[in-house]
């Protein structure tokens, strides 16, 4: 076989022992007799193959010089040496051997029949551009410092791979331009330095195979296992960032079985959570706690004894456990480290802790199935990898941390993605300043000429419900101590519990015909005063133990009172606010690719919303009006769907409630500015105020001579106070009419006058209902709950 089939080259190879001979033809006129003989020798064995100082390209030839080449290289393999220095003769950036050491032989033999040795980290584009920057070197004296490290990876018995460096001396080789090769001037040369992607221009200049490369390379090569391994933890931690996948993590545990020299190896890690003295399991990426085993997080001090405790988390020390069984047995099996990797079949660990600046981040655990592999002395092999996987432990918890807050300022104090650009713009600011010294503020944030809309899902009733739950607790909660008391006085006969009977009968009483907004403080303080105390000391005596257990069963620990139905009546507000925000905010992702806009909800007795439209807004100036009226229908759309939406899934809800939709219309533009001190945006200036009061006091605002609420169950309201606005909404409801989401029962109505607010009117039409999404048949209110009721 021709070696130049193996790779495209500018150069044309040929092997060639020709620098050599020339420096044993010199050692010939010596005048030391020793070095005399020693090169005639090699001269003789050449001699009746001259191809070897012409050069050949014929692989196959090799074996019909086996014995002459190695007598020319008896030199430069020591036979002396040779079962310590790793070494090869070959071509460059080859994998053709044609000498080598015997520890090269034995670590080839040891990687097994089917290992094929290959250079790695070296594309064949890059082999083609190695080979011009050589013809630059040797024929123009240039030098790119194109020069890249190059490595074998070679598995050892155990199956574990070793990393080896290979260093080439180049000294017997001579690279001689052919016909072919063309002048390179230094034009050319500065059009290459720009162009290293550009194979097709580097073949350009330099044509394939237009020069002859004629000599061997000597490769000295280095086992570099540790070295390795390190450099593989580094760029494992970098690409870390950005690789979130079980596979970074088998990646590690295969770096630190070469870095240990452990086929068995394992890796797992511990976060240490200082705050709450925790251990806690990594989540996702594959990695392992033996520590833990199979628990989620444990108390630091439940899983380390007093010692380990004190060598991991107090001085940060590597903790070796080289025999667990061993270890096991001391204990009594009560130290929670043996025990926890014992039952997961441990034989030895290394837990090493992983602390930057005297805080611990938390703790590496190597261990392995065999006894003793792990020690206190291999264990120092981690002081040289511990700085950058502390570096990256320590980046992840900045990152968690950072996480962390995004998480906080989202769900609490949310900046929404449409103005987020301004406040980034102002942070800019705001460090500037600091860094040059001058004392930062954070300036006041203002939005001009923006168009609000604002629209809510109120609960209607919530108040009477919670009151009547309220009212059913307390009576359920009297009514059994009641019984306790009349069990305890027919036995003792001692008039304070007639007293304390009469006072619960007063309660009842008041429950029944004059519920007040105090009462429940009232009985609460009366069951914490009285009851409780009396119960407990009769539990002492042994007295009606079955029925006042029971009694304290009944009673919530966290509040101190029975907490029954008004735990339907939270759980229902609470189920009822999160399915509505949650929905909201999900048709609010669709509203915002058709033209970017401020919004924000609140939970209440309901859910509120407020959503802001303008130019300020998006910091483009394509705003139109047109986008406005979109986000107006689609608002009211919206509002229907969740309407339907909360109808569907009522019966879910352990307390049956009613909901009541309203939109506030307002159709002049207004400023709204973020608020430092309360950390949420709110109108700005006195004029712009009267829609703020508007909206607080419209949901209690009547129907003109009327004694009823605006908001009506199984209708949507519609309040605005310009003849416009009411024509425009007309028309949406007409558009919804015809999809069968409204009914044709429009009524327009005036409000009886708030305070420092007039002349407001209010479209009220019914919401037609759907049993889903596809269902094509629709009823009013009164349909809907005949049909749900029967």
């Amino acid at each position: 076989m021709n070696i130049n089939d193996l790779h495209e080259s500018p150069l044309s190879l040929q092997i060639s022992f020709n620098k050599l001979i020339e420096h044993y033809e010199t050692m010939a006129e010596s005048k030391d007799p020793f070095m005399v003989a020693k090169a005639e020798r090699v001269l003789e064995a050449q001699k009746p193959f001259p191809e070897l100082r012409s050069g050949f390209t014929d692989t196959d030839s090799l074996d019909k010089y086996k014995d002459a080449i190695a007598v020319i290289l008896e030199d430069s393999f020591s036979n002396v040496l040779s079962r310590n220095e790793i070494k090869t003769a070959s071509v460059p950036f080859h994998n053709l051997i044609f000498n080598s050491s015997e520890r090269f032989k034995n670590i080839i033999a040891a990687a097994g029949d089917d290992f094929e040795l290959k250079i790695k980290n070296m594309p064949d584009d890059d082999i083609y551009i190695i080979g011009c920057t050589l013809i630059l070197k040797f024929c123009y004296n240039i030098d790119l410092s194109f020069k890249r490290p190059l490595f074998y990876e070679i598995p050892d018995t155990k199956g574990i791979m070793r990393y080896f460096k290979i260093l080439y001396n180049a000294d017997f080789t001579e690279i001689i331009p052919t016909k072919k090769a063309k002048k390179i001037s230094q034009a050319d040369v500065d059009e290459l330095l720009d162009n290293f992607e550009n194979i097709d221009l580097w073949k350009e200049k330099f044509p394939p195979q237009s020069y002859v490369y004629k000599g061997f390379v000597i490769s000295n090569i280095f086992d570099v296992t540790d070295d390795q391994s390190i450099s593989n933890i580094k760029s494992n931690l970098i690409s870390a960032t950005s690789q979130k996948d079980e596979t970074l993590a088998e990646e590690f545990q295969e770096i630190f079985r070469s870095l240990f020299n452990l086929k068995d190896l394992e890796v797992g890690f511990s976060v240490f959570n200082k705050e709450e003295g925790l251990f806690e399991r990594v989540y996702g990426n594959g990695v392992a706690s033996f520590l833990l085993n199979n628990k989620d997080h444990a108390k630091c001090d439940q899983t380390l004894c007093k010692r380990s405790y004190k060598t991991l988390i107090k001085d940060k020390k590597f903790y070796s456990i080289s025999d667990v069984d061993k270890f096991y047995k001391l204990s009594e099996g009560k130290a929670p480290q043996y025990k926890s990797l014992k039952e997961q079949g441990v034989k030895s660990a290394i837990l090493a802790p992983i602390a930057w600046e005297d805080r611990l981040l938390g703790i590496l655990e190597l261990v392995s199935r065999k006894p003793k592999v792990l020690n206190s002395v291999n264990a120092n092999r981690l002081i040289d990898v511990m700085p950058f996987i502390v570096s990256e432990i320590e980046r992840s918890k900045n990152e968690e941390e950072n996480l962390i807050e995004a998480v906080i300022q989202q769900e609490c104090t949310s900046i929404h993605p449409s103005v987020h650009w301004k406040f980034k713009k102002e942070a800019r600011n705001f460090i500037k300043d600091q860094l040059q010294g001058r004392e930062p503020s954070f300036k006041k944030l203002v939005f001009e000429d923006v168009y609000p809309l604002f629209g809510q899902i109120d609960i209607k009733g919530s108040s009477m419900a919670r009151n009547r739950a309220t009212q059913q607790d307390l009576t359920l909660q009297l009514t059994a101590a009641k019984a306790i008391l009349e069990k305890s006085f027919n036995k003792n006969g001692l008039p304070i519990y007639q007293q304390i009977i009469f006072q619960a009968d007063q309660y009842l009483d008041g429950l029944t015909d004059h519920f007040q907004v105090d009462s429940e403080q009232q009985i609460s303080e009366y069951f914490r005063n009285e009851i409780t105390p009396l119960f407990y000391h009769l539990l002492s005596t042994g007295e009606l133990a079955e029925e006042i257990t029971a009694y304290f069963n009944s009673i919530d620990e966290k509040l101190d009172v029975l907490y029954k139905n008004r735990k339907d009546y939270d759980d229902t507000i609470s189920m009822i606010n999160r399915k509505m925000s949650e929905m909201l905010d999900y048709k609010q992702m669709e509203a915002q690719e058709m033209y970017p806009h401020f919004f924000e909800r609140f939970k209440t007795d309901g859910v509120e919303h407020n959503l802001y439209i303008g130019e300020a807004i998006t910091k483009d100036e394509n705003f139109n009006k047109i986008y406005l009226y979109n986000l107006r229908l689609w608002q009211l759309q919206v509002m229907v769907e969740m309407e339907n939406a909360y109808y569907r899934i009522q019966h879910e809800f352990p307390v049956a409630l009613d909901v009541a939709s309203m939109i506030l219309v307002f159709n002049q533009p207004l400023s709204i500015s973020f608020r430092m001190d309360e950390k949420h945006f709110d109108v700005d200036g006195t004029y712009n105020a009267r829609y703020e009061i508007v909206k607080k006091r419209i949901d209690k605002a009547y129907i003109k001579g009327t004694k009823r609420r605006i908001t009506e169950k199984g209708k949507i309201t519609i309040v605005y106070s310009q003849k416009q606005d009411e024509m425009e909404y007309l028309s949406y409801v007409r558009f919804l009419q015809s999809k069968n989401y409204l009914d044709d029962d429009v009524e327009i109505v005036e409000l009886e006058d708030l305070q420092a607010v007039t002349g407001l009117k209010a479209i009220r039409v019914s919401v037609l209902y759907h049993k889903d999404d596809n269902d094509k048949e629709f009823f009013t209110y009164n349909d809907l709950m005949k049909e749900l009721n029967a």
